[in-house]
């Protein structure tokens, strides 16, 4: 079987040398301008397809990072391990910190899981209170089942004890 990509490829071989044809016999601008929606909507189905074999729906799993207000604690990176192996890290730059803080969500890692069950880690480093160097791990012992698996690493302040807190949350699958 050949992967989407390869029958791509022979499909734009095929349409290079239908176009040479087109020149050669005069096609019609129109008929020019309907081969080309055709192509591109061939690459689009071919894409969701490829989408869809390296990362089937019972399979997948996804992390992203948010952060609440960011006054105790100023993220610098983020490391994921999946069964103490790593499988994700970021270095957040000020843009990137600020547009947390903002309300974005950073997605980390996206990738397939077998059914089971997994010990899922984030190690994250930065500045807590008063400046100091802060490496805090937040874990989540996760039972894949084959639905979608979405997993969240929540930092957010907490103004009664002045730290940050670190959290993973998988969310609830539709």
């Amino acid at each position: 079987m050949r992967r989407p990509f390869q029958c791509f490829i022979l499909f734009i071989g095929l349409l290079g040398s239908a176009f040479v044809q087109a020149q050669e016999s005069d096609f019609s601008a129109e008929k020019l301008e309907e081969l080309k929606r055709d192509v591109l909507k061939l690459n689009r189905d071919l894409l969701i397809l490829e989408e869809d074999l390296l990362y089937p729906a019972q399979s997948q799993i996804a992390f992203y990072v948010s952060m609440d207000v960011g006054h105790y604690f100023t993220l610098d990176a983020v490391k994921l391990h999946i069964d103490n192996k790593l499988s994700a890290s970021h270095l957040y730059t000020e843009h990137q910190r600020e547009a947390l803080i903002r309300g974005g969500i950073q997605p980390l890692y996206k990738g397939n899981l077998k059914s089971g069950d997994y010990t899922i880690s984030a190690f994250i480093t930065g500045l807590g209170p008063e400046g100091r160097e802060y490496k805090r791990a937040a874990k989540l012992e996760l039972n894949k089942g084959d639905e979608p698996a979405v997993i969240e690493l929540v930092i957010s302040d907490n103004s009664g004890k002045q730290q940050p807190e670190f959290e993973l949350v998988q969310w609830p699958t539709p």
